[in-house]
């Protein structure tokens, strides 16, 4: 199985201040599912942002797809995040638009006909339970309403790599088991997931994936000790 993301002795600061993750090392094979614990503040989320490509590394290697993500020409990110679906902590949809378009936005970018378009995103606002909101606005659904719709568009494209950050943080326990459910079949299709959570309950719902887990910015293997000196990628 190829590695689709590779990380090497990679760091993270913001500004002056101290490093927000130091020395994180793993590498994800194509079709793997991870979930990505860690206390709050452990730097879950800005791992996420350099797999997603928000954000560039202060040091250290980052591959995706085979090629280096640190020094990708500016014009080749939008055709690189395309490949990545993500679930953001925020939702971040698009206000004006109603919620079947917010879930069709990816495949209309990905130039996708609008005859071919109707139908897919009607099959997942069922899946996450919105096909009588598929006019709403965002404005006029609950949180966990807009997490949904915001599960529905990252995934509706069938991306490579699916990243999420707190999926479950706003629905109930029965949806949450149905999201999982929803990117485990993801996964069985191919697409390589990531999902940062605090919810363990959800963690034993996918019985093949495997765990990454942060403390204070640096990655622990396994027993919980921390990966030190960092496993390099040729080893």
């Amino acid at each position: 199985m190829a590695n689709i993301v590779q990380f090497e002795n990679v760091g993270l600061r913001y500004d002056t201040g101290a490093e927000t993750l130091s020395d994180i090392s793993f590498t994800l094979a194509s079709g793997t599912f991870y979930f990505l614990t860690g206390a709050s503040g452990a730097g879950k989320t800005s791992l996420l942002k350099l797999l997603y490509l928000a954000q560039r590394p202060s040091r250290g290697i980052i591959r995706l797809f085979g090629e280096d993500a640190v020094l990708l020409p500016r014009s080749r990110l939008p055709g690189f995040r395309r490949r990545i679906g993500v679930v953001f902590q925020d939702f971040r949809l698009v206000p004006h638009l109603s919620v079947a378009d917010n879930v069709a936005l990816p495949l209309r970018v990905a130039g996708m006909p609008e005859a071919d378009i109707e139908a897919p995103v009607r099959e997942m606002l069922a899946w996450v339970g919105l096909r009588d909101r598929a006019q709403a606005l965002p404005a006029t659904l609950s949180g966990g309403e807009q997490q949904r719709v915001a599960i529905a568009r990252a995934v509706i494209g069938r991306p490579e790599i699916l990243v999420a950050d707190e999926p479950t943080g706003n629905v109930d326990p029965e949806m949450a088991d149905r999201l999982m459910h929803l990117f485990d079949s993801l996964n069985s299709l191919g697409t390589t997931v990531v999902v940062a959570t605090h919810d363990l309950h959800i963690i034993g719902r996918v019985p093949n994936a495997q765990m990454m887990r942060l403390d204070k910015g640096r990655l622990l293997d396994p027993t919980g000790a921390l990966r030190f000196p960092p496993r390099r990628l040729d080893a």
